[in-house]
C-alpha cells in the first residue's frame, strides 16, 4: 500500500489496542464483535487483513487508469458503516468481497457511460494495477483491456475473478449474491467471447502463445 493508506491505517489504531501479535489471531468473527464494540484498534486490524486482497480485486477487475486505492478506501467505508448488519461474523471475508463486487459493478457502469458520451480519461497504466512490465507486456495488457471493455461488468468481474484472482467458481457465487449456475453461464460467456477475440489479434495471440511457452517446464 502507498504512504496514504499507511496514514489511513495509522490513524485508525490507538494506544490501547492488543499486541500486534494478539491482534493477528483474531479471526474475522472476533474482529467483527470488536468493530461492533466500537474498539478503536478494529478498523486498522481489518483493513491490515483484507485490504490487500481487495486492492488487487480492484486493480485486476479495472485494469489500465484505475485508481484502485480510492475505491479500496471507499469499500472499506461501506463494510464500516453495514458491519452492525452482518448476521454471520465470521463471514466477513466473503462480506467484504461481495460489497466490493457491487461497487465494482457500479463504477464498470459509469465508465461505460463516460466511454458512450466520450468523456472518459486517457488511459494510463497506473503503478498498482500491475507489476512492472516491458513494453511488450504493457501494450498486451492494453489489448486485453480493451477486450475485457466489451463485456458487461457481471460477466467481466466474474472473468476476472476466475482467470486472474484464482477464485472457485462457489467463492464468487458466494461474493456475487448469485447461483453457481448463473456463475458458471457468465463465466463461459466472457470466456469464449475473450478467446475469440484474442485469436483474432495477433499480435496478442502471439504474446499469450510466448508466456505459455515460458510456463511450460
Amino acid at each position: 500500500m502507498s504512504p496514504r493508506s499507511d496514514a489511513v491505517v495509522r490513524r485508525a489504531s490507538v494506544a490501547i489496542a492488543p499486541p500486534e501479535a494478539e491482534r493477528g489471531g483474531l479471526d474475522d468473527g472476533a474482529l467483527v464483535r470488536a468493530l461492533v464494540a466500537g474498539e478503536p484498534w478494529a478498523a486498522a486490524a481489518v483493513w491490515n487483513r483484507h485490504a490487500p486482497k481487495v486492492f488487487r480485486i480492484v486493480a485486476r477487475v479495472l485494469g489500465p487508469g484505475a485508481d484502485a486505492e480510492d475505491l479500496t478506501q471507499d469499500v472499506f467505508a461501506s463494510v464500516f458503516s453495514k458491519v452492525p448488519e452482518l448476521r454471520d461474523p465470521d463471514a466477513l471475508g466473503s462480506f467484504i468481497v461481495s460489497v466490493t463486487l457491487r461497487m465494482l459493478k457500479w463504477e464498470l457502469r459509469r465508465r461505460r457511460v463516460r466511454r458512450i458520451l466520450h468523456l472518459s480519461d486517457s488511459a494510463e497504466l497506473p503503478e498498482q494495477a500491475v507489476e512492472p512490465v516491458d513494453s511488450e507486456a504493457r501494450e498486451a495488457l492494453g489489448r486485453l483491456y480493451a477486450i475485457l471493455d466489451t463485456l458487461n461488468a457481471d460477466d467481466r468481474t466474474v472473468f476476472v475473478l476466475r482467470h486472474m484472482e484464482g477464485m472457485s467458481l462457489p467463492e464468487i457465487a458466494e461474493a456475487a449474491g448469485v447461483s453457481l449456475a448463473t456463475v458458471k453461464r457468465r463465466l463461459s460467456r466472457a470466456t469464449e467471447l475473450v478467446s475469440s477475440r484474442v485469436e483474432h489479434d495477433a499480435s496478442l495471440a502471439g504474446y499469450c502463445k510466448k508466456g505459455v511457452a515460458r510456463d511450460e517446464p
